[in-house]
């Protein structure tokens, strides 16, 4: 009987963690997390707890807290760890304006991090990239189409941005009441996109308006409606101040107007650039406080290694420091780091759902709703699967570095453009490939076996394009003579002589498939090809999901998330911040191919807009076509003041359906009154009395998208008192 009770005791223990004891009372799942993180903070030494707010923390064997290393990365999959599926880059996210898709996403991402984590802890792997505080989504807008990093975007309108950022984070972040199953982080806050090269030293010297309109709605979004956990500081200043040590911007609207709870982490070196390049203070102490004293949490870098001067130099107080180291805490706490093993429902996530059928089959249908079409001539496409003769040619087509991006995981299993296009044709059709031209300088053998060749094929594919090494973060791109970032908005010089040559010894289709992550402008090319069709940085699944649409077995539905330009001269100074004549709101001249375009297989009609009282908008949208497919129904509406104080169009809900051909539905968007809210030079919302025009379509409804072959889109006015 002895022996019974004795079993019974033993198994109702619970799990621990290494090091725990009973006096440990931030180990006491009974006790609330405030709680919990106040018994650990009191047991700690000042060192112990300077410690914990670097982005590397050490063990504290003493108290029984293992290492934890803040720094990890999912942009558009779990990434530098490792084996993970491959979406997308980010900008697709944005091209494919399916909020519920990215919401799969995120799921999937969130997964498999879990997976990950569960079996590095296994291994006592805790090292970077190998937690569960992801510095993920990047929301800043894609306002240049220089910038190097803009592939991380969403793209150029801050209301896309925000959807498609909320839903990724929200995927992230799950929906548990009790435990949060990845940590989210907004970045980079605020107003920074570019230059690359001047990134630790520029100052944003932005109107009011242009903040508040512009450059902040993605990040209020994302903290009101997402609960973000994380917001990530800037290396720039703004408006004068240093992001990661703002007042400003950190705790008047972050904290104070918007209510946000979570942790802030400056980006890596960020506080250094204070004293070393801001020069907005003279020492490592000085830069220190600024940014604790101002509510950065997390120092990714080393400077908070010198809190312990700061403080003996009583320009911050230990109760600061308790503040602060509290405020970060309560992520891990969230996350379940302090709990046992098995407490958690995460734990028991395996490693079977990484890179699993399901999450390819997500990043193959990201990658489908993502790709652009952006010319058909003669609907040349789709392509037949039984056609004759099939010649492949370009760089980028049997490339596995255009499927990555930057910020990528690993995995086995990609499919390259190359091999997406020989899987699909008949067995029976004869298909060929020639690299044909360097990715970015002219061929040093000037004998040409590939240009010939295609030429006697029934049809051409020219996969050309950039990759990640010609444009990306800073150090990343080792192909950029800029930093990262682009000259300039033209294809490689070499590959647009390629194609013309191409055009000159054959008059028989000519495919364009590009690549990148940013607006290739081709001016000179898109009256030379039959067909160009963007693909992005499609992931590991891209080479399938590209010849899906080729050869027809989907219809292309993507739209574009940014406008892209026909020169780079055409583009304000990089340098300047102010919205003027810049993306789809303020750009004037007419561009190579608008925010919100991209053709599809079918056509639609729009006819019978109608707004009632209570703002409720319907439309129906009609595929006139023969092919079954989606469209994107955009809604955009104009001020009084459009196109002189406000923006000429402004996008305000969007919803992907799917139409049989022939079919018509009738498409509901519910607006309120401030949907309609503009921005003065104070930044405040107003509401502009007089006539607002309710524009519904496929794509920006300006008269470029038409003469490319958008659909018309309808309009109705409306009177605001």
């Amino acid at each position: 009987m002895k022996l019974f009770k004795i079993f019974i005791v033993i198994t109702l223990m619970p799990l621990v963690i290494q090091g725990q004891n009973s006096n440990q009372k931030w180990f006491d799942t009974a006790l609330s997390h405030n709680e919990r993180i106040d018994y650990l903070i009191e047991a700690m030494t000042l060192e112990e707890k300077t410690s914990q707010l670097l982005d590397v923390c050490p063990p504290i064997e003493r108290l029984g807290i293992p290492e934890y290393n803040w720094w990890n990365e999912a942009l558009h999959g779990v990434a530098r760890n490792g084996r993970a599926t491959v979406f997308p880059q980010a900008i697709a996210f944005g091209a494919t304006f399916d909020e519920e898709l990215i919401h799969r996403v995120g799921t999937a991402i969130s997964d498999e991090a879990r997976a990950k984590y569960n079996e590095a802890i296994k291994l006592d792997n805790r090292g970077r990239y190998a937690g569960l505080t992801f510095w993920s989504p990047n929301v800043n807008i894609f306002r240049d189409a220089r910038w190097g990093r803009g592939q991380e975007t969403y793209g150029e309108d801050p209301f896309l941005t925000s959807k498609i950022g909320v839903s990724f984070v929200k995927g992230l972040q799950g929906d548990n009441p009790d435990y949060m199953k990845a940590a989210a982080c907004a970045k980079h806050y605020a107003v920074h996109s570019g230059p690359e090269e001047l990134r630790h030293e520029f100052n944003a010297e932005v109107s009011k308006k242009d903040l508040f309109e512009t450059y902040l709605p993605a990040f209020k979004a994302l903290v009101q409606e997402a609960n973000v956990e994380g917001v990530m500081g800037a290396y720039n200043r703004t408006l004068g101040e240093v992001c990661s040590g703002s007042p400003y911007l950190l705790q008047d609207i972050l904290r104070k107007e918007w209510g946000f709870k979570g942790y802030i982490v400056s980006d890596c070196g960020a506080i250094s650039d204070f004293h070393r390049f801001h020069k907005v203070t003279k020492t490592p102490e000085e830069s220190a406080a600024l940014a604790l004293i101002n509510g950065t949490n997390i120092n990714c870098g080393n400077v908070y290694k010198v809190l312990k001067k700061s403080l003996e130099q009583n320009l911050i107080t230990e109760d600061l420091i308790d503040l602060r180291l509290k405020e970060s805490l309560l992520t891990r706490f969230k996350l379940g780091m302090f709990d046992p093993i098995g407490a958690n429902p995460y734990d028991s996530i395996t490693s079977q759902v990484v890179n699993s059928e399901l999450h390819r089959a997500i990043a193959k249908e990201v990658a489908e709703k993502s790709i652009v079409l952006l010319k058909n001539k003669n609907n040349i496409l789709p392509l037949k699967k039984n056609t004759r003769t099939v010649y492949v040619v370009g760089p980028n087509a049997s490339s596995e570095e255009v499927l990555l991006g930057n910020y990528y995981g690993l995995t086995g299993r990609s499919q390259t453009i190359l091999d997406g296009i020989v899987n699909k044709v008949s067995a029976g059709t004869s298909i060929n490939y020639k690299y044909g031209v360097l990715p970015f300088r002219e061929n040093s053998n000037p004998i040409d076996w590939a240009t010939g060749n295609a030429a006697n094929a029934d049809v051409t594919i020219a996969v050309m394009g950039i990759s990640g090494l010609y444009e990306g973060e800073e150090g990343e791109a080792i192909a950029s003579t800029f930093k990262g970032d682009k000259k300039d908005l033209k294809l490689p010089e070499n590959q647009i002589n390629f194609i013309k040559k191409m055009r000159r010894k054959s008059k028989k289709p000519l495919v364009l498939v590009l690549t990148g992550g940013s607006p290739i402008a081709i001016p000179e090319l898109h009256d030379l090809v039959d067909a160009v069709v963007f693909a992005w940085y499609p992931g590991e699944e891209g080479g399938t999901a590209l010849a899906n649409i080729l050869f027809g077995d989907i219809s292309p539905s993507g739209k574009l998330p940014i406008t892209f330009p026909k020169a780079v001269d055409q583009l304000p100074a990089y340098e300047d911040y102010n919205m003027k004549g810049r993306t789809y709101k303020y750009m004037t001249e007419e561009p190579l191919y608008p925010f919100g375009f991209g053709l599809s297989y079918t056509t639609f009609e729009y006819n019978n807009l109608a707004v009632n009282k209570t703002l409720n908008v319907s439309v129906d949208v009609n595929n006139s076509g023969k092919y079954d497919a989606e469209d994107v129904v955009q809604l955009y509406i104009s001020s009084p003041l459009a196109g002189t104080e406000d923006p000429i169009f402004d996008l305000k809900a969007f919803k992907r359906v799917f139409l049989k051909s022939g079919e018509t539905k009738t498409i509901n968007f519910k607006l309120n009154r401030s949907t309609f809210n503009q921005y003065d030079e104070a930044g405040k919302e107003v509401l502009r009395k007089g006539k607002y025009t309710i524009h519904v379509g496929g794509a920006l409804p300006s008269q470029r998208s038409l003469d490319l072959g958008g659909a018309k889109p309808v309009s109705a006015t409306l009177k605001v008192k």
